[in-house]
């Protein structure tokens, strides 16, 4: 098993920033991919950013590319994503998983967190 626990989420205006962290505890952690995901009301829920367990190859979705960054610290078991320049149309409830059955890039993970809301206000 592998809990994982997001922090970071807030109220933010347009144009500013937020750091997102993923904590990963439990049977792993430190050596799965992990990415972050956004559900918006009345959307589907998309991929934003990928990770693999080395932190060597990272994948970005084009609707955040260059404003998106993701990383990991495998000595703190935790990925963030820096969320720059952000805009109205990023806010959704921001969710973090471990443990793709397929492709990173896919939206079939093992494990996933509870998510935390984004905000972002014109």
């Amino acid at each position: 098993q592998v809990q994982l626990v997001e922090s970071g989420g807030g109220l933010v205006q347009a144009g500013g920033s937020l750091r997102l962290s993923c904590a990963a505890s439990g049977r792993t952690g430190s050596r799965d991919a992990m990415a972050w995901f956004r559900q918006a009301p009345g959307k589907e829920r998309e991929f934003v950013a990928g990770i693999s367990g080395s932190g060597g190859t990272k994948y970005t979705s084009n609707t955040v590319k260059g404003r998106f960054t993701i990383f990991r610290d495998n000595t703190k078991n935790t990925v963030y994503l820096q969320m720059n320049s952000l805009k109205p149309d990023d806010t959704a409830v921001y969710y973090c998983a471990a443990v793709p059955r397929g492709l990173i890039t896919g939206n079939e993970y093992d494990y996933w967190g509870q998510g935390t809301q984004v905000t972002v206000s014109s």
